[in-house]
């Protein structure tokens, strides 16, 4: 079995059945009454010869029956537990019109109401789901009432806006794949081709370069309403998420919670900021964070154990599943599992490493030099090689095709002597001049091995505009928010920055004008930019160092396999010599 197929899983056993399984029944496409008459549909699995279960409540657009059983938790049920799982509003025999995350908060709330009324609920609930099925249990909980007393929620958040607009730019391609989805599974045997088609589609639509405006149809062959409503709230979106984003209210959630995410999904930064936010209320949520990305299958295991462990111990009293630390983390590069107190790692310290003239970068201070040039073109523009993605894989990839494009700045430090962990929160601080008011800038942190592939470790980006201020000199100050990583970097590898405009399409191309999204087709105009790494503006990386102190504590490495996903590339590596060792005037000159 190859490296990649092999499953990354923390050490936690799932109990044994029963030498005989109990079987359970079923109640299929029962009517959940609506308070504006719409009638939505339910399937209830109930274990046999358990008396009085509690209750594991799913909301879900994507289906009720055949492998979307497995995924909704059916798996939950030979162990104890009822399962209703409901289909959203215009989905699966559902009535209504499916309202992309418009409707999941009255809905789930009548929904509540109706449960609570039936003869079968016995008081005690749970909230399970992935994805939008998390994102529809947190519309619900802090409302929920005294009977929900546990969620299992993995690789979702309370709100989706801010990775709609990652960093204020368009995320085209998760937008584009994720309505197309939505919008093509209602079909024939929509369920089972759309997840394998859309991403693909959605991907072509956005290699035409067509306005924005118009890839909606050339996608799915008509228009889509979220896609165009996304685009129209990104001008001023504030009426249309506020009914949209449970932010707000996760702090107000009484119920423990346990988050499980990955260090390549879309959603992570916002599952670590709901998780901060039941911390800054006093709770003490479990997160548990693996090398995998929003549509890998590998984490779906580990959440069916770790969810269990978690429903048996706060529905059931079965609390000797439950690990002693409340944090797990993988660390790539390490390839093993570290349990910690507390998000972001106690003891964890931040450290600048500043680019520096020629390509170099290090803790060591910047020294007087004119600042690197590059040009970004709308026309032609940077591409995304790796990276977060909603669907397909986002494996961690080989850069240098990317870091030989002129668009595109490189810094990258010498062979490390020893060991470096990287294990927290990643930002950066770039002061940058452009030749346009509205810009983009991107900043990601790679990892070079000994052989000279530059494999992606994260990310993140920023749209300037206008309200950006600005010196005397037209100069901004941009701190960009990359995605939190645990890596560790080892012995003999580089640490290298990538500083450009663009990541298309995982984030729509900025033309540089400020025309709306949803507007007219404007000519594009190039971008000439200039990246500051002086003593008076000295753009640098903060990487957040972790030591292997009393805090950390390495998760049982003979319980299971600890391995992670393969990142060798796709082809054999093209020998070149290390960009930060060309010569000229900027990082990426030949």
């Amino acid at each position: 079995m190859a490296l990649f197929d092999r499953l990354p899983t923390p050490p936690l056993r799932v109990p044994k059945l029963p030498p005989r399984v109990p079987r359970h029944t079923v109640q299929r496409d029962i009517p959940v009454p609506m308070p504006d008459g719409v009638t939505l549909l339910a399937d209830r699995y109930v274990p046999r010869g358990v008396r009085n279960p509690p209750t594991l409540l799913v909301r879900t657009p994507y289906g009720r029956r055949g492998p979307a059983a497995v995924l909704n938790g059916l798996p939950f049920v030979p162990f104890g537990f009822q399962l209703v799982v409901q289909s959203a509003r215009g989905t699966s025999g559902s009535g209504g019109e499916f309202d992309p995350l418009g409707s999941e908060r009255d809905d789930g709330a009548a929904t509540l109401r109706w449960l609570r009324e039936q003869p079968w609920f016995g008081g005690t609930l749970g909230l399970y789901g992935a994805s939008y099925l998390g994102y529809s249990a947190w519309a619900i909980a802090a409302d929920a009432g005294p009977e929900l007393r546990a969620m299992a929620l993995q690789v979702t958040a309370s709100s989706f806006r801010d990775a709609a607009y990652v960093g204020g730019s368009f995320a085209l391609e998760s937008t584009l794949t994720w309505t197309h989805l939505t919008h093509s599974q209602t079909g024939r045997l929509g369920l089972l081709t759309a997840p394998l088609v859309s991403r693909r589609r959605a991907l072509r639509a956005a290699a035409s370069l067509r306005p924005l405006a118009e890839l909606d149809v050339l996608t799915g062959g008509a228009p889509m309403r979220f896609y165009q409503d996304l685009l129209a709230a990104h001008a001023d979106g504030t009426d249309y998420w506020l009914r949209r984003d449970f932010s707000e209210t996760v702090g107000q959630v009484e119920a423990p919670v346990t988050l499980l995410g990955g260090w390549y999904d879309v959603f992570l930064p916002w599952e670590i900021k709901d998780y901060l936010a039941l911390r800054a209320a006093g709770h003490r949520p479990y997160l548990t964070i693996g090398p995998w990305w929003h549509a890998d299958a590998r984490h779906g295991l580990v959440a069916f154990r770790e969810s269990l462990a978690w429903f048996r111990a706060h529905l059931l009293g079965a609390t000797s599943g439950l690990r002693t630390h409340p944090v797990r983390l993988y660390v790539t590069g390490a390839r093993e599992w570290r349990d910690y107190r507390d998000w972001p790692p106690p003891g964890m310290r931040r450290e600048r490493w500043h680019l520096h003239r020629g390509g170099g970068l290090g803790p060591d201070g910047p020294l007087p030099h004119r600042p690197s040039t590059y040009r970004y073109d709308p026309a032609r523009p940077t591409p995304a090689l790796g990276g977060p993605t909603l669907l397909g894989s986002s494996k961690p990839v080989d850069n240098r095709p990317l870091e030989r494009r002129p668009d595109v700045l490189v810094f990258t430090s010498p062979p490390l002597t020893r060991d470096l962990e990287v294990i927290g929160p990643v930002s950066a601080e770039v002061f940058l001049r452009s030749s346009r008011p509205h810009t983009d800038l991107v900043v990601r942190l790679c990892d070079v091995d000994a052989d000279g592939v530059s494999r992606n470790v994260c990310e993140g980006g920023l749209r300037l505009t206008p309200a950006h201020p600005a010196d005397g000199d037209g100069v901004r100050r941009a701190v960009v928010d990359l995605w939190p990583t645990a890596r560790r970097f080892r012995r003999g590898h580089r640490v290298r920055v990538h500083v450009t405009s663009g990541a298309y399409p995982k984030v729509a191309v900025n033309p540089g004008t400020g025309a709306p999204l949803a507007g007219p087709a404007r000519p594009a105009v190039p971008a000439d930019q200039e990246v500051f790494h002086d003593p008076d503006r000295p753009s640098a990386i903060i990487l957040p160092l972790a030591g292997r102190g009393p805090e950390a504590a390495v998760a049982d490495p003979g319980a299971e396999p600890d391995t992670e996903p393969a990142t060798e590339p796709d082809t054999e590596p093209q020998a070149e010599p290390p960009v930060a060792e060309r010569r000229g005037g900027g990082a990426a000159a030949e």
